[in-house]
C-alpha cells in the first residue's frame, strides 16, 4: 500500500458480521440493510423501521450484522416503547388502545395474539363486523354474488351428443 495517498484502513478490512441476529422474538438475517431487515419482524413497515433508526442515531444503510450489541438493544428497546422516545403517534400500529386508551406498537406474536382477541371482541358484542367474522363472510363490504362461495366447486354439465 503507498503511504503517500490518505487511505482509509478501517475500509479496507472487512468487518465481521453476525449472520443471524435474534431481535424481538424474531430471528433476521444479518446480511441484510438494517431497515429492509427489521420488515421480518410482524408489525414493522418500512416507515417505522427508518423512525427507530433515526432515532437511535443508526445509519440505515449498514448491515444488521454489522452493528454493535449496544444498538441493538437501543433498536429492541426502541421498537418495545416508541412513545416514549417521540416517534409520532401516527407511525405506530395501534392507536388509542381500547382497553388502555394509549398509543403503543405491537410486534411478533403479541400482534396475532390482539388481532384475534379484537375480533373475538366483534363477535361477543355481535357487531356487523363480528357478525361477518362467525359466518366468514367478507367483512369490508365486497361483494359475495360471484367470490367466497363455500362448498365443492359444479363445473357446466353438457347432453352427450348423438352421432
Amino acid at each position: 500500500m503507498p503511504s503517500d495517498k490518505n487511505v482509509d484502513v478501517e475500509l479496507l478490512i472487512p468487518k465481521e458480521i453476525k449472520h443471524v441476529v435474534r431481535l424481538a422474538k424474531t430471528d433476521l438475517d444479518g446480511a441484510k440493510k438494517t431497515a429492509f431487515a427489521l420488515l421480518k419482524i410482524p408489525g414493522i413497515n418500512i416507515r417505522f423501521a427508518h423512525a427507530v433508526l433515526k432515532t437511535a442515531q443508526i445509519n440505515p444503510s449498514l448491515r444488521l450484522g454489522e452493528l454493535e450489541d449496544s444498538q441493538l438493544k437501543k433498536i429492541e428497546e426502541i421498537i418495545q416503547n416508541p412513545v416514549k422516545y417521540n416517534i409520532p403517534y401516527w407511525i405506530v400500529n395501534r392507536v388509542k388502545d381500547p382497553q388502555t386508551g394509549n398509543n403503543m406498537h405491537i410486534c411478533g406474536s403479541d400482534l396475532f395474539l390482539k388481532f384475534k382477541e379484537d375480533i373475538d371482541t366483534m363477535r361477543k358484542i355481535k357487531s356487523w363486523r363480528g357478525i361477518r367474522h362467525a359466518l366468514n363472510l367478507k367483512v369490508r363490504g365486497q361483494h359475495t354474488r360471484t367470490t367466497t362461495r363455500g362448498g365443492a366447486t359444479v363445473g357446466v354439465s353438457r347432453k352427450k351428443v348423438k352421432s
